[in-house]
Order: C-alpha cells, then sequence, then structure tokens
C-alpha cells in the first residue's frame, strides 16, 4: 500500500513538472531565443526561422518524451542487496546507426532485467550518428536508469550523439582530455548534377510528389527544400538542447553557451558538461558509490556493433562530429 502511494505521488510531481516544462517551452518559443540563436562560430550566414508548424512539431515530440520519461520514473529503482552487487560494462563505440541501437537496446533490456546487475556503466567511444539511432538509445537509457544507477564515461570521445546518450546517465566521468560536447545537428547534401553531367550519366526520376526524391544527388535542393530542411535540423537541435539541459540540470541559456558544435577537453568543462575526470575505475567507483557498495564484481559486455568504421555519410539529419562525416571522392 505504501508503494502504491508513493507511486501516485511522484506520478502527480512528475506530471505536474511535465506541465510547468511544456508551458515554459511555449513562453520560451514564443519570445524566440531559439529562433533567433545563432552559434558564434557559425559561417553560415542564414537565420533559421522556426514556423508555426516547426514549433507544434517540436512540442509534440516534447510532449512524447515527457510521456515516456513519466512512466520510466513509475517503475521502483532496485533495492542493492548481497545479490545484485555486479556492474554492467556496455560500451558503444563508433558511429551511432540503428544496428547499433537495436544491438545497444537489447543489451540494455537484458541488463536492465538481471537481477543480479546492480549498476550500469555507459562506455561511450562515439562521435555520434543517425538521430532516430541515437534518440532510441537516449530513451531506453531513461528506462533502464529508473531501475538502476547509471554512470557514463569515456576515455576518448563522447562528441554529439555519443554525449546526446551520455546525458541520460546519473553521472558522467571523462578522461581529462576526452572530447565532450559537439552539441548540435548536421545536415550535408551531396549535388552531383555536374558530376553526372561530365560523366554522360542522364538520370530520369519517376515519383509521386515533387518533394520524393527530396535530398537526391543527382539535382540541386530547391529554396522551398531548404527551408524544410532547415526547420527539421530545429527541431532536433531543440530537442538535444532539452535533453542536455535536463540531464545535466542547466538553463537554456547555459545550455546554449556549449551548442556551438564543437567539442571540449572534459577538464576543460568539468562541472558543467561532465560530473567528473578520471579514468574506467574512476567511474566504476563513482558507480559504486550510488549503488551503496564496495568491490563490485565487473561483467564486461561486448561492443554491440564490433565496428569502428565511420564511413561516408550525408542526405540525413545527424547527431555527428563533422569530422566524421567523409566525403563522396
Amino acid at each position: 500500500m505504501r508503494n502504491e502511494v508513493w507511486k501516485y505521488l511522484t506520478f502527480i510531481l512528475v506530471l505536474v513538472l511535465g506541465v510547468f516544462v511544456t508551458s515554459t517551452t511555449i513562453l520560451y518559443l514564443q519570445n524566440q531565443s531559439i529562433q533567433g540563436y545563432i552559434p558564434g562560430n557559425a559561417t553560415c550566414k542564414t537565420e533559421v526561422t522556426v514556423g508555426n508548424k516547426t514549433l507544434e512539431t517540436a512540442l509534440n515530440a516534447r510532449i512524447g518524451e515527457l510521456e515516456a520519461q513519466i512512466q520510466a520514473m513509475m517503475l521502483e529503482r532496485e533495492r542493492i542487496n548481497g545479490t545484485n552487487v555486479t556492474i554492467a560494462v556496455v560500451p558503444i563505440f563508433g558511429v551511432i546507426d540503428e544496428q547499433t541501437a537495436l544491438d545497444t537496446i537489447s543489451t540494455l533490456e537484458e541488463v536492465g532485467k538481471d537481477k543480479s546487475i546492480g549498476g550500469i556503466l555507459l562506455w561511450i567511444e562515439s562521435p555520434g550518428g543517425d538521430v532516430g539511432a541515437v534518440r532510441e538509445i537516449y530513451q531506453e537509457v531513461l528506462v533502464v536508469r529508473s531501475r538502476k544507477p547509471v554512470v557514463a564515461y569515456t576515455g576518448g570521445m563522447a562528441a554529439s550523439g555519443g554525449y546526446y546518450i551520455a546525458v541520460a546517465s546519473d553521472r558522467i566521468i571523462a578522461d581529462p582530455l576526452a572530447e565532450v560536447g559537439s552539441i548540435g545537428v548536421i545536415y550535408v547534401h551531396y549535388n552531383m548534377k555536374k558530376n553526372y553531367a561530365m560523366n554522360g550519366i542522364d538520370v530520369d526520376v519517376f515519383k509521386t510528389g515533387p518533394h520524393k526524391d527530396m535530398g537526391a544527388e543527382w539535382r540541386a535542393l530547391t529554396e522551398e527544400e531548404r527551408n524544410k530542411i532547415r526547420g527539421m535540423i530545429d527541431v532536433y537541435f531543440q530537442s538535444f538542447l532539452s535533453a542536455v539541459g535536463m540531464g545535466r540540470n542547466m538553463t537554456i541559456n547555459e545550455t546554449k553557451k556549449y551548442a556551438t558544435g564543437e567539442t571540449w577537453f572534459a577538464t576543460d568543462v568539468n562541472g558543467t558538461l561532465v560530473d567528473d575526470t578520471g579514468n574506467l575505475q574512476t567511474a566504476i567507483h563513482e558507480l559504486e558509490k550510488l549503488m551503496g557498495v564496495e568491490g563490485a564484481e565487473v561483467k564486461m559486455y561486448d561492443s554491440p556493433t564490433h565496428s569502428y568504421s565511420l564511413g561516408v555519410m550525408g542526405d540525413a539529419a545527424l547527431y555527428l562530429d563533422p569530422r566524421y562525416l567523409a566525403l563522396r571522392g
């Protein structure tokens, strides 16, 4: 009976919080704080304007995220005892795609339900990747975090989508010279029309709508399509800002200071983008403190993708550090 009462109170409190956050977001967007925002080191002079449709999409997405988080918080975090003092180390290495998401979520589901596992350490070495894949893993981390403490660690890089996932954890530990951040979205369109012509290649396209081949490399984007892409990128960007703000307990203005797309050495953002610097053992010790145990057994899981290939990516919105975006040659 007592647990049911606490669940009910938790639901009411989180619901109130969700309404407050959503209302604040509406007021904030109405004041055009995000609409007029251009990172200080941006080279593009085109101002991104958030239209009514984009605003509606962003708010609907935010409501969906809040509902998922409310459901996750309704779950009781398992009590640590003598039978579940094992730490599961789950690696997320390389560029994040849908296969990465499938494998990582399966692993997180497994360790989340394993009664012998008392805490989870996410070992992230990634420059980011596909927006959808990153967000899927992020949501799953929130779910397992409601059951067991989660600490994220990086020894080299947790950038863009890699950092997006990290902010879902209870704590972030990083090597002092690990690169973290790269908060932003990138979309690259390859216009190979002239190259096709130079090589005598004609392309016949049969499509059911004017935008069915939007982003195809055999033609340029129209101005209408450019505006559509700008709006889509802005929605993804707002989602990233929101995740960092909530995960790091930062205001929107504080978050925007780090939303320039660049990475920082962890030692330079200690206390803001990361909680502390150290090595893998530091992260394990931090997780043990959250678990309330000492000398926990550590179980290392395999890298879900077994791949470090960064490959050629483009014609899609990405939470990816641009240095790892290979160009077509």
